[in-house]
């Protein structure tokens, strides 16, 4: 199996990256939860016929990656078939996100990667113990982490480790990246907070904090042995352009404009399709819709992928076709999923940018 690619990418077509929240339940109780998890299982999530159906679909859309996501996916007893079932007969390139638990270093890594996991995503959002167990609710938890990371290296599966940014640990930005030269992730990922599920506008940084912020990733990000990416910190593609292009020189991280329903999609527990769990925004069903129709012809997904219907510093933007701002922030803040990215300091120009080249 190929690893994913950008290629030519028909995102009206096919996202790049499909998320499923297989289930909702997890012990963990974090600040910044859009799912606002459970402790027990819904009795309406999908269920295991269901959930192979559905991947049978999944195969048909073909995104470039699928990532088994929850609240904690380690708590599904048919986890090991499900990630069995995608990789293996359907031929998706599956990752796995579970919460640091228990649960998860009593697991075989080892199986998880004979079953198919080809990259597994680890959250840490504070770049100490005191800081991140209490953004996560749950004492132990940045020690159980870095744990759930040494196994994965020893089991020879990738590591992707998501961070998300928020009022009160912006301030950790270098601390962060100390800690991602010791653990030796395979891409680090600084999401830029959305004030959605148990999160709130409270915990949104300012803007200019934002492009600080942004401006010393991409320094960060020159010199690091790992790969690096934003997620709702889209602005952060315009800021890499800006640099490479004084430099003479070109990059490409990800395909230009990949957010919320152009190049994402998202399946909650129950089966609902958004264009991304922080756009709660429910297009269908996967119990009575065609997946594959949702995305390539509901008018919320056509309608996000076309860049005329942008509001605001956002709509008059010279990197709209490359950026787009967080739809997702955007709907939050300003109850207006076209409005502008409320965390872009950014004033356009006009001058036009299409693409990173």
């Amino acid at each position: 199996m190929k690893p994913p690619g950008f290629g030519s990418l028909d995102l009206a077509k096919s996202p790049f990256i499909l998320f499923w929240e297989i289930t909702r339940a997890c012990a963990l109780a974090c600040r910044h939860c859009r799912a606002t998890a459970m402790p027990k299982m819904d009795p309406d999530q999908l269920s295991h016929e269901e959930s192979l159906r559905l991947l049978d679909e999944i195969a048909r859309l073909a995104p470039q990656m699928l990532v088994l996501t929850g609240g904690d996916p380690m708590m599904r007893s048919d986890l090991i078939d499900l990630i069995r079932y995608a990789s293996g007969t359907c031929g998706i390139h599956t990752s796995l996100s579970p919460s640091a638990t228990p649960l998860l270093l009593r697991t075989d890594f080892h199986a998880l990667k004979e079953a198919g996991v080809q990259r597994m995503s680890l959250s840490l959002d504070g770049a100490n113990r005191p800081s991140h167990d209490d953004f996560r609710g749950v004492s132990h938890t940045f020690d159980r982490t870095l744990t759930a990371v040494d196994m994965a290296h020893d089991a020879g599966i990738p590591v992707q480790i998501n961070t998300t940014i928020h009022q009160g640990n912006i301030h950790e930005l270098e601390d962060f990246a100390d800690l991602m030269y010791q653990l030796r992730p395979a891409m680090w990922s600084v999401f830029l907070i959305v004030p959605t599920g148990r999160a709130g506008l409270e915990d949104l940084p300012d803007a200019e904090e934002v492009e600080i912020m942004l401006e010393r990733l991409y320094q960060i990000a020159k010199d690091a042995p790992f790969d690096v990416k934003t997620t709702e910190g889209h602005h952060y593609r315009r800021v890499v352009v800006q640099h490479e292009r004084s430099a003479g020189r070109v990059t490409r991280r990800a395909p230009p404009g990949i957010r919320d329903g152009r190049g994402v999609a998202f399946i909650s527990h129950t089966g609902d399709i958004s264009p991304s769990g922080f756009l709660p925004v429910v297009a269908g069903n996967v119990r009575e819709d065609s997946l594959c129709d949702v995305y390539r012809n509901h008018p919320l997904f056509v309608n996000l992928r076309d860049h005329d219907l942008l509001k605001g510093k956002c709509g008059g933007c010279e990197f709209r076709t490359l950026c787009g701002g967080s739809r997702s922030r955007a709907l939050s803040v300003y109850g207006d999923v076209f409005a502008q990215d409320p965390l872009c300091a950014y004033q356009p120009t006009g001058n036009a940018v299409s693409s990173m080249n």
